[in-house]
């Protein structure tokens, strides 16, 4: 399990490091940025009829997403730290839920229906 945490932890106690506030700042905005970027470009290129099986694999790494935050929250020293941390569970089950929801709805409309 360890060895799990530690880049997490090494990416937390960056600046611990030696490493510049401002520069780590512009390291993880460039990360996000690109990673929007990226999703945004494989979301816009899918077609409709992949929707319900990429639902089905994005439901399955916000899972992935709440084990994290578990595990990164239980770690967290501060209330606020934990707090933040219980905010990220909730909100990314919000998403796991919500995503199944709509996956077995959108899955519902090709039953037959029941006369």
């Amino acid at each position: 399990m360890n060895c799990l945490l530690s880049p997490m932890l090494l990416l937390a106690n960056a600046t611990a490091l030696g490493e510049d506030p401002a520069s780590r700042f512009i390291r993880l905005l460039t990360v996000f940025l690109l990673a929007m970027w990226v999703g945004f470009e494989v979301i816009t290129k899918v077609p409709p009829r992949l929707h319900t099986p990429l639902t089905s694999g994005s439901n399955a790494i916000s899972g992935i997403t709440v084990v994290g935050a578990i595990i990164v929250t239980g770690e967290m020293a501060t209330g606020f730290g934990t707090f933040l941390g219980f905010l990220a569970i909730l909100l990314a089950m919000i998403n796991v839920v919500g995503g199944f929801v709509v996956t077995h709805r959108m899955l519902q409309m090709f039953h037959p229906k029941k006369k």
